[in-house]
This record gives structure tokens, sequence and C-alpha cells, in this order.
């Protein structure tokens, strides 16, 4: 094999090690909530993924600092919730969930995802 082709071969396996790490290893863990949480929007959602008690009053904080049209809105269907996020302000939306599970928002186009997880 020729100097060329090692390095070609290389520069693949090197390539999709990376593409797998990207794609399939980043895991987000779950933050917990208890009374109130600050979540920014700045490209999604920063944390994404909030474990928030069941039955317990909970405040979630929404801050928008991109000015991304998309993320103008976030939408919480299973809550029958939809709010204007206006840049640069914080936005509060309560919730007191009555059932436990995995339930997701998102922005008005449905581009930019987070969940809720109620225990």
């Amino acid at each position: 094999m020729t100097i060329d082709k090692i390095f070609v071969l290389i520069s693949g396996l090197l390539t999709s090690i990376f593409l797998i790490w990207f794609f399939f290893g980043k895991k987000e863990s779950a933050v917990e909530a208890e009374n109130e949480i600050d979540i920014l929007v700045s490209g999604g959602y920063q944390p994404s993924k909030i474990i928030i008690p069941f039955g317990k009053k909970t405040i979630l904080n929404f801050k928008r600092i991109d000015n991304n049209s998309c993320l103008e809105e976030v939408v919480i269907s299973e809550f029958k919730i939809k709010k204007f996020l206006p840049l640069n302000e914080k936005i509060s939306i309560e919730l007191t969930p009555q059932k436990k599970g995995e339930f997701d928002f998102s922005c008005g186009m449905s581009m930019y995802h987070g969940k809720l997880i109620v225990k």
C-alpha cells in the first residue's frame, strides 16, 4: 500500500469515528428542577431534558437570546401551552403536572426540541 492510500484510509476511519461520536455519542443528562429552573433559548434549549416533580408547581423560566425566528415560541402541547418568547426577556411558565411521564416541548416550527420528565 502506498502512503497516499494509507493516509486516505486513516482519514476515512477518523472521520467515521468522529461522525459516530457526534451523532450518537453525545447524551445530555437530565437536570432536576425543584421549584424553578432557568432555560436558555439559544440554538435550542439548554438544558433540554428537565426532571420536574409530579403534582408540585414548577416554574420554567425561558430566556431567548437567539434572534432565530423559529425560537420565538415555545410549545408544550401536552399541557396546552404556547408562549411567545421575546428576545432578551425572561418568560415564566407555571406547571403543576397531574400525570407522570415524558413530555416533549419544542419551538413553534418543531425544529428544536426538549423534554420534560415528570417523576
